[in-house]
């Protein structure tokens, strides 16, 4: 059972990195102004069900990743996750290294991988 642990923990890792990597690699072809933009788009959300500020393109990144606002495994929830982007101070919503938006720290998606225990 340990080996089945240990490989599913490594593809999960995996797959994190590689898509943590080409997300990172598309961002950097954005402009300045687009990363203003982007932190005064989260400033402007309250609610985290609030996906006004949320291009057509993230709404579907979304679905396609299955993400949820409430996981049914309390073991594998966005706040565990590696991709999560914890909420700065007074925010409510955190967000995901995937997809742009407000994330549930009660959600999950399909690409959920567990973080690195230190």
């Amino acid at each position: 059972m340990e080996r089945r642990a240990f490989i599913k923990g490594t593809v999960s890792s995996s797959l994190a990195v590689i898509l943590g990597t080409a997300y990172a690699l598309t961002g950097c072809t954005n402009s300045g102004k687009q990363g203003a933009a982007d932190k005064d788009q989260a400033k402007a959300v309250s609610s985290c069900d609030d996906y006004s500020q949320v291009d057509e393109v993230n709404l579907r990144k979304r679905n396609q990743l299955g993400y949820v606002k409430q996981t049914s495994n309390p073991d594998n929830r966005c706040d565990n996750c590696k991709l999560y982007i914890a909420p700065k101070e007074g925010e409510h919503c955190g967000g995901c290294q995937l997809f742009t938006g407000p994330v549930f720290k009660e959600g999950y998606c399909t690409y959920w991988a567990a973080q690195d225990l230190v």
